[in-house]
């Protein structure tokens, strides 16, 4: 059974920040982590959080990160309604559909962009809205929304991601609006002023885009993006489902090669899966092949990705079987969870069926190693880590992988419909004993 939620959709990608300690926020200086909100030098989580009975229009959880790991007895919420964010909750809103972040003003703490493309603004209807949640000493507070150019008004922050595109050591904010990607370059300031501001656009045919992967792929030290998307050719009415590269430049972004696939590509991740120095990109393909789904790797190089291999649950290693509507693929993220130096890749398939139950779910864990990601270096994480085997859980729907303790092993976040998890990383695998339950968990996290 097929549900594209909102919150199991949102895109899960790698920002092309290095994560690095931080004992003390620098005046004027970017936070080391990337998603470090507060500046104590421990990295943060925030995800899609439970709207509760009192709430409406989208809700964002953040946990914040402490010497001994994540205080999860002390959840900060943040919806349309907190003090200082702009806009009011709607019904139909829905605050933290996408999630990046960065320190976007440079001052030593690392702010949250938060999406809500359905946004309604004046007379317009799903305008969308993109607004920066500012960190501080004492975390997250107040916001400021960020200006859609002509023509980027609708589902306005329908994908956000971030990363140091042009070099410059600002980051800059790249986000999709009106079915457009959008750069906006570094930095920022509370008053809503930014560098530049350009559109993404591929000549010689209509692209649509509707999803962002950044990180680094051609070893350059600058941030690549990956824009997921559609384009209809020249004289055709036939969508062909593509992703593009493009180069980060000191001029912005460069327009590189793309890859055609049979099937949507949902989702990205961008990690060093054989550790050559150039990062490699996995496209979830949830739909491939009547919806058994497939995940593929385009490889990285100095000029960029070239040649790719292809995993499904037929690939051996791979636990499992191929199954309509399984959907292989319909989350990743990527991290080095053991501490090898090889990233690993996480990858959702939140519909399998397990023993009769319907959509229970599960993840497929490859780790990387000489020559890339091997279905004999998968394993299977099912959705009995939550506790007792149910249908309908959609285990998978959501992952990410991040050091959230410091010990140099990313950790695996996982979601489920109503529920999420952490698995500390070893190393191994990630562990499945003494998971941690992530509090007011409704979805998606960031990239």
């Amino acid at each position: 059974m097929r549900r594209r939620t909102a919150a199991l959709a949102a895109v899960l990608l790698v920002s092309g920040l290095t994560p690095a300690v931080l004992a003390t926020p620098a005046s004027a200086a970017v936070a080391k982590h990337y998603d470090d909100f507060n500046g104590d030098g421990h990295r943060d989580l925030a995800y899609r959080g439970d709207n509760g009975v009192d709430r409406t229009g989208g809700t964002v959880t953040v946990v914040y990160g402490t010497k001994n790991g994540l205080d999860t007895a002390r959840p900060q919420l943040i919806h349309q309604d907190s003090p200082g964010i702009p806009g009011t909750g709607e019904e139909d809103d829905s605050f933290g559909e996408s999630l990046a972040s960065a320190d976007l003003n440079k001052d030593g703490y690392a702010d949250l962009v938060v999406g809500n493309s359905n946004e309604h603004v004046g007379s317009t209807r799903h305008r969308g809205t993109v607004t920066i949640v500012w960190g501080s000493k004492s975390g997250l507070s107040g916001g400021t929304n960020v200006t859609p150019k002509s023509g980027a008004a609708g589902h306005f922050g329908r994908d956000v991601a971030t990363g140091d595109f042009t070099g410059d050591g600002s980051p800059d904010l790249a986000l999709i609006g009106g079915e457009e990607a959008w750069l906006y370059r570094g930095p920022f300031t509370k008053s809503g002023r930014t560098g530049s501001v350009s559109k993404v656009d591929k000549t010689g045919g209509g692209w649509y885009s509707h999803g962002l992967a950044a990180g680094k792929v051609n070893g350059d030290g600058r941030t690549d993006l990956v824009l997921l998307g559609t384009q209809f050719a020249s004289g055709s009415d036939k969508p062909l489902h593509r992703i593009w590269f493009l180069k980060g430049s000191s001029s912005g972004l460069t327009s590189g090669p793309y890859k055609t696939f049979t099937s949507e590509p949902w989702v990205a991740a961008i990690g060093d899966y054989d550790k050559n120095g150039y990062g490699d990109i996995a496209v979830g393909l949830p739909d491939q092949n009547n919806g058994r789904g497939a995940v593929t790797v385009w490889r990285g190089t100095s000029a960029g990705p070239s040649g790719s291999v292809t995993f499904t649950q037929a690939t051996s290693g791979v636990s499992g079987s191929p199954e309509a509507d399984d959907n292989f693929g319909y989350a990743v993220s990527a991290a080095d969870a053991n501490g090898d130096g090889y990233a690993d890749l996480a990858v959702g398939v939140p519909h399998e069926d397990v023993d009769g139950r319907v959509d229970q779910g599960g993840v497929h864990f490859f780790r990387g190693g000489s020559g890339g990601l091997s279905g004999s270096r998968s394993s299977w994480i099912p959705q009995t880590v939550l506790g007792p085997a149910e249908a309908y859980s959609s285990f998978g729907g959501s992952v990410r992988l991040r050091d959230l303790t410091a010990d140099g092993r990313a950790d695996l976040a996982l979601g489920a419909q109503d529920r999420g998890i952490l698995l500390r990383g070893t190393s191994t695998v990630p562990t499945t004993s003494a998971a941690m339950v992530l509090p007011e968990f409704a979805g998606g996290f960031p990239d």
